[in-house]
């Protein structure tokens, strides 16, 4: 089964840029569908982006469209979140996902309950 580990997190300014980096090992990031999702203090996990199998659909959550950007490093076996334009409300741990097939993906991406694999999460702070 696959093992991921993020990093990238850390604390910056409000209208800075990150780069999240999702390492994936025991699998290529090729054969699953990737997406990054957020949990904010006190708050559910929520979904932030996606990326398909062949790396040629993704979709965003409206909060952070024209904003967050996902890829695929298919040479490196790596996920990315380019992040830019943070906000404080952009605050929280961040989790690269993995999900090896689901029927109703383009229906169903931001349910996290469709992911088979998780990391362990990155802290991203944005402050105003």
């Amino acid at each position: 089964q696959v093992q991921l580990v993020e990093s990238g997190g850390e604390l910056v300014q409000a209208e800075g840029s990150l780069r999240l980096s999702c390492t994936a090992s025991g699998g290529t990031v090729s054969s699953y569908a990737m997406a990054w999702f957020r949990q904010a203090p006190g708050k559910g996990r929520e979904f932030v982006a996606t990326i398909n199998w062949n790396g040629g659909t993704t979709y965003y959550a409206a909060s952070v469209e024209g904003r967050f950007s996902i890829s695929k490093d298919k040479t490196n076996n790596m996920v990315y979140l380019e992040m830019n334009s943070l906000k404080p409300e952009d605050t929280a741990v961040y989790y690269c996902a993995a999900l090896i097939w689901y029927e109703n993906y383009y229906s169903a991406y931001a349910n996290s309950e469709i992911y088979n694999y998780w990391g362990q999460g990155t802290q991203v702070t944005v402050s105003s």
